[in-house]
């Protein structure tokens, strides 16, 4: 009885979160109404508050969706990488192109810091900056890096991608901004490197 309890209110919040997020994909969080958003999900507007406690909570249980699939995917990119120095650029160049892509430009870029404020003290972020400090730690320890401090440079670098990404997302042209942001970050880690002779 308690098993089948738990499988309805977990069905409840992916057909809240899956509605949520197809609403805010397509019309954007301003334009999403909720009345309309549970009818779609066969739901009442009172399993919205019980779950989410309204229309905010709803868009951060999408953000933190997308936040997890995000994550997923660049550490694939990292994982696939020829060198840890290689699967950080490349980490990092693939957080901000993924700016461009409509779902995660409109949601996390653009709506998300609207209506839930700074994006660097989201819980995702805070847990890319970690995920960054313990890459500088690799890449100092095989004498990649210039002597740094990693818990010092990892918020840095994290919030050029992220600035870069907010950026392009608000950019008249983002796929040029996009290109932008790509090479002028390149250049910033490139600094970070030590030059053997």
């Amino acid at each position: 009885m308690g098993r089948r309890r738990t499988e309805m209110i977990e069905e409840t919040r992916e057909k809240l979160i899956t509605a949520a997020r197809s609403a805010f994909a397509s019309r954007g969080y301003a334009d999403t109404v909720m009345d309309e958003l549970t009818t779609e999900a066969g739901l009442t507007r009172g399993a919205l508050y019980h779950h989410f406690d309204g229309k905010r909570g709803l868009l951060e249980a999408v953000i933190a969706q997308i936040d997890d699939e995000m994550t997923q995917r660049l550490e694939r990119i990292m994982d696939e990488a020829d060198s840890h120095w290689e699967g950080l650029v490349e980490e990092l160049s693939a957080y901000v192109e993924m700016a461009l892509e409509p779902e995660i430009q409109r949601i996390v870029f653009l709506d998300g810091p609207a209506v839930l404020g700074n994006p660097s003290r989201w819980p995702s972020q805070l847990a890319c900056v970690r995920t960054t400090s313990v890459a500088l730690e690799k890449l100092i320890d095989e004498g990649t890096l210039v002597d740094l401090d990693p818990e010092a440079m990892a918020p840095l670098i994290s919030g050029a991608a992220l600035s870069g990404a907010l950026w392009l997302a608000n950019a008249d042209d983002p796929t040029q901004a996009s290109r932008q942001v790509v090479q002028n970050l390149a250049i910033l880690l490139k600094g970070l490197k030590r030059h053997t002779a």
